[in-house]
Order: structure tokens, then sequence, then C-alpha cells
């Protein structure tokens, strides 16, 4: 099992994205996400997040908000729990990323990009300002074969 952290940075409507295009072997190659990796030893997810956008964005976030854990289970990757923020007070200021190409990108936009399945749910959660939940994604090969939020199936 791994731990992870996901944010997405928030700003004029717009969510900081990362088109991952740099790397090879890279399990999220050309799909865009937000911004986040792994834990290094003796990290909070607090610390870890903050750690990734820094190394990736050259950006400090001021106040980051904690929405939710994701549990990823694939039939060709580890398990993966997944601690999601979102920020929409930060400072600092960008740099190249050395994973992809990072781009501000409008909320009503993302539906056209190519992300994973899954993100889409939790995208639309915190877009409803849901609060605190815990989404469980199941995947066979790149597609989504189930969904459970809070212990519900929403999809299957």
């Amino acid at each position: 099992m791994i731990n992870t952290t996901l944010c997405y940075l928030e700003k004029d409507g717009s969510y900081l994205m990362l088109h991952r295009i740099k790397k090879e072997n890279d399990v999220n190659r050309d799909k865009w996400i937000g911004i986040g990796g792994k834990f290094m030893d003796r990290e909070s997810p607090e610390e870890c997040i903050r750690r990734e956008i820094l190394e990736e964005t050259g950006l400090i976030p001021d106040a980051l908000r904690y929405r939710g854990i994701i549990t990823f289970v694939s039939d060709r990757f580890e398990t993966e729990w997944m601690h999601l923020f979102t920020s929409d007070r930060f400072h600092g200021n960008m740099i190249p990323c050395d994973e992809g190409v990072l781009e501000w990108v409008k909320k009503e936009e993302l539906s056209r990009l190519p992300l994973w399945e899954g993100d889409h749910i939790f995208l639309d959660l915190i877009q409803k300002d849901c609060p605190f939940f815990s989404l469980k994604l199941v995947y066979r090969g790149d597609r989504l074969h189930s969904a459970v939020l809070n212990e519900k199936e929403i999809l299957r």
C-alpha cells in the first residue's frame, strides 16, 4: 500500500493542472492531474502536499483544505491511499515542472481533458463542496470498474 497526496490549486475559476508528458514509465502518462506525489518517511499528509506543491510548481500554499481520502484499487498497480486537498490561497513564482506541463484550466473545461475516469467523481465532489469523504475507486486496466462513496456503491 502506498500513500500519496493530490492538491487542486484554485485561481479565477481554474485549477492548476499538470499534463504528465515528460516522464517515461509514468502510470499517469498523458493524463491531466492535480499536483502531488508520494509520501516520504515520517511525513504527514500536509507536509507531503506542501513539499510536492513547492517542488512541482514553486508555489507555497497559505492554506490547505483536506477534502477526502481516495482508495485506488487496480489489477495492475499496488493499492494506493491518496489524500486529497484543495487550496485557493498560495504565493510564490511558478517554475517549470520536470514531470509535465503546468497549465491553469477553467473548471468547466476539465471534462474535455484526458483524466482518469474516477477523477471526474472526486472533482465533482469538491466542486459541490461536499464534506470530508472516503471514495474507493476500483480499476481494471485503465477502466473504472466500481466506485464506492462513504460505503455506498455509486458505480458498478
